[in-house]
């Protein structure tokens, strides 16, 4: 099995392609957009990963990686491609689907078809299977299936696919045995074989007990300003004790893995996953939370301009994937008597218009500090505020120094000490509604 084709250059097929490539695999990725083929055959790369545009480079030019816009005929397959969620939060398979159909042609006898993507629990065994089914190969003896989910961090990526643990599930013992001798060339870390439905399950409910996690502290966040206390140092506290690791709360939770992978559990099981569904609800509430605390600072102000910093759905990377921060651009966007202007060094393209930091802060009325990249903790507050017209700044992230910024003149508001202060006066009515009303 020397000859591998991953299907998805993505955030996970790119980087595992190169790895692969660089341990004497003949490896053909393959990637529907011309653009991203002809980028890697360069030797470059098309998303921000430390490391990963030097290891696409030694890979493409030993010979060992060559990019295609179409499946290319291998040994073994690595289906590397996205599984979203609709918008009536339902697993979208339709590219695992596209990619399986594209190798049902060039499948031969004794190959081996990995699925990396993450998935709900049933898609290797019942979608999957199904679709390579139609090669006329006998799966589990001539046609060899398994499921192998990614479990990296974005900013760590190549670091963690070769530390960390893998599970392993295939379809039976010897698909998983043949994908362990694939993921044995450069994982350093344990491998652990199992079926391929507990390795599904494994990996979404990795993604979400952190996502329940966040999801309290996103409650205590909300609770806290009615106690006039600091939900951060609450957290703080209570982390000091040796069973208890609570999570940070936020704007939101982004990324194509936690804010998705706990849907399809909840699509599957709506009556069992209360608390999965709950967690869900509160996480996707709080770029509208956010938002109403941003209303809350600049009600008295006329025609006020907000400033957002950082659009990505966490710190130092470049992806965008279900950030929150696009879901609070979209409703200050929404907003005719709000102008948006928004900073991100990491982010090259995106649906709105990005400024340069200086302009970014001119004549703003409110920073809103939704992504804790590095680069905004060395802000000068003081320089900023001699570009503001207001001096107002939200932190989401507990990122900056308030003291600093107390001194520059600035109000500093923080999530999950501060909250909204201004009621409704309807029950029924929105903050928003409120806000328009006074402008």
């Amino acid at each position: 099995m020397k000859q591998i084709s991953v299907l998805g250059l993505g955030y996970i097929g790119l980087p595992t392609a190169s790895i692969l490539a660089a341990n004497g695999f003949q490896v053909h990725g393959v990637d529907p957009v011309q653009r991203v083929v002809d980028i890697v055959n360069q030797g470059g790369v098309h998303i921000e990963e430390p490391g990963l545009k030097t290891l696409v480079q030694a890979a493409v030019h030993s010979g060992n990686l060559k990019a295609f816009t179409q499946s290319q005929r291998a040994d073994v397959y690595i289906l590397a491609v996205p599984t979203p969620i609709t918008e009536a939060k339902q697993a979208d398979l339709s590219y695992v689907g596209s990619a399986a159909r594209s190798i049902v042609p060039l499948l031969k006898c004794g190959d081996l078809v990995i699925l990396e993507s993450t998935s709900p629990p049933g898609t290797t065994r019942d979608f999957l299977c199904a679709i390579l089914a139609e090669s006329g190969l006998a799966l589990g003896t001539e046609l060899f299936v398994a499921h192998c989910p990614e479990r990296v961090l974005p900013g760590k990526i190549i670091k963690e696919l070769i530390q960390n643990t893998r599970i392993i599930g295939g379809i039976n013992a010897q698909s998983a045995e043949l994908a362990r001798q694939i993921y044995t060339s450069f994982v350093e870390g344990e491998i652990h074989l199992t079926d391929a439905t507990t390795a599904e399950m494994v990996k979404i409910m990795e993604n979400t007990f952190r996502d329940v996690n966040i999801a309290l502290a996103n409650e205590l966040a909300a609770i806290a300003p009615n106690l006039n206390i600091n939900a951060w140092e609450v957290i703080r506290y209570a982390n000091l004790h040796p069973r208890v690791n609570l999570h940070t709360p936020g704007p939101g939770v982004g990324g194509h893995c936690i804010s998705v992978d706990p849907w399809f559990l909840v699509e599957k099981f709506p009556q069992a996953a209360r608390i999965i569904h709950q967690a869900r609800t509160i996480n996707d509430g709080m770029p509208e939370y956010t938002y109403q605390l941003l209303l809350d600072t600049i009600q008295h102000i006329p025609n006020p301009k907000v400033t957002l910093l950082g659009l990505t759905y966490k710190a130092d990377v470049d992806d965008v994937r279900e950030a929150p921060s696009l879901k609070i651009a979209e409703m200050i966007r929404k907003n005719p008597q709000i102008e948006l202007t928004i900073y991100d060094p990491h982010v090259k393209q995106a649906d709105y218009e990005l400024c340069g930091l200086e302009s970014a802060f001119k004549d703003s009325d409110c920073i809103l500090l939704a992504v804790d990249h590095a680069e905004f903790r060395y802000i000068n507050p003081r320089q900023v505020g001699t570009l503001v017209r207001h001096q107002n700044i939200i932190d989401t992230r507990n990122a900056l120094n308030q003291k600093d910024w107390e001194e520059a003149g600035f109000q500093y508001r923080l999530l999950g000490r501060d909250g909204a202060s201004l009621k409704l006066r309807d029950p029924l009515a929105s903050l928003e509604a409120q806000f328009l009303a006074v402008h």
